[in-house]
Parts: C-alpha cells; sequence; structure tokens
C-alpha cells in the first residue's frame, strides 16, 4: 500500500530531503495563502454549496478553494497575457482567445463532483472570467445498450466505457475556439445517458472538465503511434486524493444513503436495492467496490495522480490536508 501513501514536506527541500518537482503544503499552510482576500461566496451560497458535498464547510471553502481559486486565476491571467504576446509574434489580428480548461480526476466517491461546483462557483466571481462552464465525462460513457453489446457493462467507469473519440472531439472544438459546443448528459438516477438532453457551451472564459479517467495518457495504438489524448488541451488539472480504504468507506457510506433516498425512487436503475437491510446493502456495496470501483481506481485512476498539476489530498473526515503542486 506504500504507493498510496503521501509524505508531507512542507518546507520540503530546507529539511535535507531530495529536491521534488513538487511544493508541499499542509492545510494551514496553504490556508495562510489567500489571508489577504476575502471569500467571495456569501454565507448562503456556502450553504447551498454544503447541500452538495457531505463535508463541505465554510472553514474548507475558504482555507482551501479560495486559495486554490486565486491561484487558478492567476494561471487563467497568465495564459490571457501569453495569448496576446504570442498573436503579436505571428503577426496576427487578435482573435478571441481560447477558454482555459481544467481537467479534475479522482476516484467514485472522493467528492470529485463537490471540489468541481465548489470551483466553478469561485471562479465565476472573479471579474476577470465570469462565464465558467462545468463538463462531466459521465455524459460520454457508452449508453448501457451498447455497454451490453460490448459486454463491459461490469466495466462501466472504466477507461474503455467511455466515447473517447467523442470526448476528445469535444475538447478540441472548445480549444479550437467554437462558439457553440455540446456535451451529452448522464443521469445517475437511471444510470445511463439521456440522449435527447444535452449541455451546451458557448464561449466560455473557463472550462471544467470533470471525470474518472480524465488524465489518463494516450493509448498506443496498433501501429505502434500514440494519439492525443484528453489532458493534452488541459491548462491545469487537478487530481482529488485520499487513501483506498478512506474512499472505500465512502463509497460505502454513500450507498448506505442512497439506499435511504434515491434507490427508493421506484424510476431508479438501483430501485431493487432500495428493500435490501442494512447488512445486505453495506455487503453488496462493498462487492461492489472490490470487483468494479477499487480495482478501476488501482489500475486507472491513481497511476494518473503525478500527472496532475495540483493534487488535493483528503483525510479520514473527507477534509483536505495537504495540497501538492508541481512546480513550475
Amino acid at each position: 500500500m506504500s504507493h498510496h501513501g503521501w509524505t508531507p514536506q512542507g518546507a520540503g527541500e530546507d529539511a535535507g530531503r531530495e529536491p521534488s518537482p513538487y511544493i508541499e503544503l499542509d492545510r494551514d499552510a496553504w490556508a495562510a495563502l489567500a489571508q489577504e482576500t476575502s471569500s467571495p461566496l456569501s454565507a448562503e451560497e456556502v450553504r447551498r454549496l454544503r447541500g452538495l458535498g457531505d463535508s463541505l464547510d465554510i472553514d474548507e471553502v475558504r482555507e482551501v478553494y479560495l486559495p486554490l481559486s486565486r491561484m487558478l486565476s492567476m494561471y487563467v491571467e497568465s495564459a490571457g497575457r501569453l495569448h496576446l504576446r504570442q498573436e503579436e509574434f505571428l503577426h496576427r489580428r487578435t482573435p478571441p482567445r481560447t477558454p482555459f480548461v481544467i481537467g479534475l480526476a479522482g476516484s467514485v466517491a472522493v467528492g470529485k463532483s463537490t471540489t468541481a461546483r465548489v470551483l466553478q462557483e469561485m471562479l465565476a466571481h472573479w471579474p476577470e472570467h465570469p462565464n465558467v462552464a462545468l463538463v462531466t465525462t459521465d455524459g460520454f460513457l457508452y449508453p448501457n445498450a451498447e455497454l451490453e453489446r460490448r459486454g463491459i457493462l461490469h466495466r462501466k467507469g472504466f477507461p474503455e466505457s467511455y466515447d473517447r473519440r467523442a470526448l476528445l472531439r469535444f475538447v478540441v472544438d472548445i480549444k479550437s475556439g467554437k462558439d457553440e459546443v455540446e456535451a451529452p448528459t448522464y443521469s445517475h438516477l437511471v444510470y445511463d445517458v439521456v440522449p435527447e438532453e444535452k449541455v451546451v457551451v458557448k464561449r466560455p472564459d473557463i472550462v471544467i472538465i470533470e471525470g474518472l479517467n480524465v488524465l489518463q495518457p494516450a493509448r498506443v495504438r496498433e501501429d505502434g503511434r500514440t494519439g492525443l489524448t484528453l489532458s493534452d488541451f488541459f491548462d491545469f488539472s487537478v487530481y482529488v486524493d485520499a487513501g483506498t480504504g478512506h474512499i472505500r468507506n465512502w463509497y460505502v457510506e454513500r450507498f448506505l444513503r442512497l439506499r435511504e433516498t434515491a434507490f427508493r425512487d421506484p424510476g431508479s436503475y438501483f430501485a431493487k436495492y432500495g428493500a435490501l437491510s442494512a447488512d445486505e446493502a453495506t455487503a453488496e456495496a462493498e462487492r461492489i467496490w472490490d470487483t468494479i470501483n477499487g480495482p478501476n481506481l488501482s489500475q486507472n485512476i491513481l497511476p494518473t495522480r503525478s500527472r496532475a498539476t495540483l493534487v488535493l489530498r483528503k483525510d479520514r473526515d473527507h477534509s483536505v490536508r495537504y495540497v501538492r503542486v508541481r512546480k513550475l
């Protein structure tokens, strides 16, 4: 399990450690970076966001997401300046610059969706980039019927269960500066792609693309060449991390909560789980984790952690304890 470990460096190299391409800061050191900046979110907005994430509180927003949104804002502004310089250098009439794309990866049940929504909300408050779009890669899963046809419904969420060509085309269109780009949507209730519903992204300043496998490296083709991959078009990437044992527990807890709520909906794909006893539901959640989500995490998701620009490392209680940033 050592490769899941986390060694906070804090002042790192000053302590006589080997130089590293990363800077690691504990929660307090990271929080101190934004002490001069007041949070753009009102208490009411934080309350609303807190409803989206089980453990999100006003301290986490102020101490973790405020510094992160300031840092991202700095990256966006720098990209804008570089865009102008490049257009001048190329003697081009300056067209609008393409959106700044942020990839956000991590395991099932680690809290990616909450992180993505908080970042979207906070980044949209800075006047430099008010239009922030959020797209999840779930919409790019093959429909269940297609997964069944391919015999991989039990591998939903694994890299091969996504229409990677469509996902890549979507990001290429965004980075080409198209005025309007559409993405398919996904319903967690019916556990399938909703063919008639689309997310329309119109000239955003920033696009956050959230999903399990967004940091996957390019696949090697049969002729030995590698093609393009999603992360080739990211300007910044975030990986939400935690110990595998903690994530497994969170998955089981979430499954039990859903059994009390969404699984009771007769329209839910998982309605069959609504009638399980607590013990049966726990055993089923553990089985799903151990046969699907756990292997996907160890084989496909966790190995992409080192490709992220920034890693948020969570503790047992879901709170972010350390932040690791790649040096420039």
